[in-house]
């Protein structure tokens, strides 16, 4: 199977500054695929040069199979996206701007704005609203609408949630996880961690322009993760902790606490040579792991 997108060594350079650096990436069809990064790490970088809004560097993309620069147009034809941020004409209403938008694509209009009543009621969003008269979460309403109203196949979403309440954004996940059981493939980019690990099957992790880990949601939070939090009956020298597997690493008196990542029977080794009085251990969020990869890379 075609993959919906793919990359190899994508590169992205602004002059001597650094954009993005030999990105790999191979997204099936069908999949939620989480790409997270904190803010700068490179993320809308990576997503805008798929878009074709910024030419690569170095490097190829394929959007189901066509090459986003060769066959920049043909690629994009059933792609639908939502940016960071939304900026529209002040004065035009939202119904203008979306049957506008509509416009450019080759589907049935009427289809399209079916769909656009439909998306627009689940939002609760009132099209005869002037653009200038929306608060932020509306406005971020009608991207959401703009992105989606031509039943695109491949959805790119950049920090999507940005001024949405929480019953909204809960409504927008649920709208999410529909359009994927119909097999539509989504991108979903965004430095909240916990909106990632709640929909996504696969994450990237990025680190200053370069991928730093894949893998699945399940992998990444799975049993080779813990979150170890140690009572000692009395203290212990730092040097025992000097571990590879061991990150975020802290001291309090007795107290010790830090995230292992590796094999449980060298963890198991290590915490049979301390007196210890009591012991926690458990799953750690993706947050924490996401940290902890930073530090490794670091």
């Amino acid at each position: 199977m075609t993959p919906a997108i793919e990359t190899k060594q994508l590169t992205k350079k602004y002059g001597k500054s650094r954009g993005i650096i030999d990105i790999d990436l191979q997204i099936q069809e069908g999949e939620i695929f989480g790409f997270i990064g904190p803010n700068g790490a490179g993320k809308s970088t990576t997503i805008r040069t798929l878009l074709g809004l910024l030419k690569p560097t170095s490097g190829s993309a394929t959007l189901f199979g066509k090459d986003i620069v060769n066959e920049g147009p043909a690629a994009r034809e059933d792609v639908g996206y939502l940016p960071s941020e939304v900026f529209y004409y002040d004065n035009m209403r939202v119904i203008d701007l979306l049957k506008y938008s509509a416009s450019f694509y080759k589907k049935p209009k009427r289809d399209i704005e079916i769909r656009m009543h439909e998306l627009a009621k689940l939002l609760d969003l009132d099209l005869t609203r002037k653009i200038d008269d929306l608060s932020y979460g509306n406005k971020k309403k009608v991207g959401i609408i703009q992105g989606m109203q031509h039943s695109p196949r491949l959805l790119i979403l950049d920090e999507p949630t940005g001024g949405l309440d929480p019953l909204m954004q809960q409504t927008f996940f649920d709208l999410l996880r529909q359009e994927n059981k119909h097999g539509v493939t989504i991108l979903f980019s965004s430095h909240i961690l916990s909106e990632v690990q709640k929909l996504c099957d696969r994450v990237a992790i990025i680190k200053d322009g370069r991928i730093v880990e894949t893998q699945s949601i399940k992998s990444l939070r799975g049993h080779n993760y813990f979150r170890c939090e140690l009572e000692l009956a009395a203290p212990a020298k730092k040097s025992i902790f000097a571990n590879k597997n061991i990150s975020d690493f802290s001291v309090h008196g007795h107290n010790i606490h830090f995230i292992w990542s590796g094999d449980v029977n060298e963890l198991t080794r290590l915490l049979a040579g301390l007196q210890l009085t009591d012991i926690s251990l458990e799953e750690p969020e993706l947050e924490e792991i996401f940290l902890h990869y930073y530090k490794k890379e670091g």
